[in-house]
């Protein structure tokens, strides 16, 4: 499963784990988190935060020690992928995880995961005061003429690529492997157990 644990996890810094939300309750857990900091920590109203594009996103949870930690969301346009509401509960915020810590896991993973399903560009509107935060994965960069407001505060459009990865999914991949879980691409799915059955439907079958 294509996950990010942190590492060297000791009893000072928890082992955080990040996945694709291939759940309801994984689901659940991202929307709490989301409510938690945008709704009860910055006041956002629920009809901002829940804006409608949650069921045509792909969603990312992290935890920590098994416990839900982060969530952030990722939507498609044409040739690039807009990571978004990237929301990190306060308790896990703390000085142990700044440098590797839940929001670095969190949008590591969703570089990596795009890039891998072929996307390479990426578009983003980072809140004025963490603008230093994105611009450390050496990826995004401000647009020009790129500052505006909305949801009572001040954002800067960022856009950047990277490079794609030698096991990017196309074409050329594997049948099977285009329809396993999202982000769990190299192992073996519910359908390649399937080949494990003789077909009983084949084509010129006699009615």
């Amino acid at each position: 499963m294509m996950s990010q644990p942190h590492t060297g996890a000791t009893a000072e810094s928890p082992r955080i784990a990040v996945k694709v939300a291939g759940s309801l309750d994984d689901m659940m857990k991202c929307f709490n988190v989301r409510a938690i900091v945008f709704i009860g920590e910055q006041g956002s109203p629920y009809d901002e935060e829940f804006d409608g594009n949650d069921y045509t996103s792909t969603h990312i949870l992290a935890t920590v020690g098994g416990e839900p930690a982060g969530a952030m969301r990722i939507r498609y346009f044409g040739d690039f992928a807009k990571p978004e509401r990237l929301a990190v509960l306060q308790r896990f915020r703390s000085q142990r995880f700044k440098e590797r810590g839940v929001a670095f896991a969190l949008a590591g993973f969703a570089f990596n995961f795009c890039a891998r399903k072929g996307i390479t560009r990426f578009y983003g509107h980072a809140q004025k005061r963490l603008v230093p935060f994105w611009s450390r994965f050496g990826i995004f960069k401000p647009m020009e003429n790129g500052e505006f407001y909305f949801s009572d505060h001040e954002y800067v459009a960022m856009a950047g690529q990277v490079a794609p990865p030698p096991n990017a999914l196309g074409l050329k991949s594997d049948h099977l492997m285009l329809i396993r879980p999202e982000g769990d691409w190299d192992r073996p799915g519910i359908y390649d157990r399937s080949q494990e059955r003789a077909p009983t439907n084949p084509v010129g079958r006699a009615a």
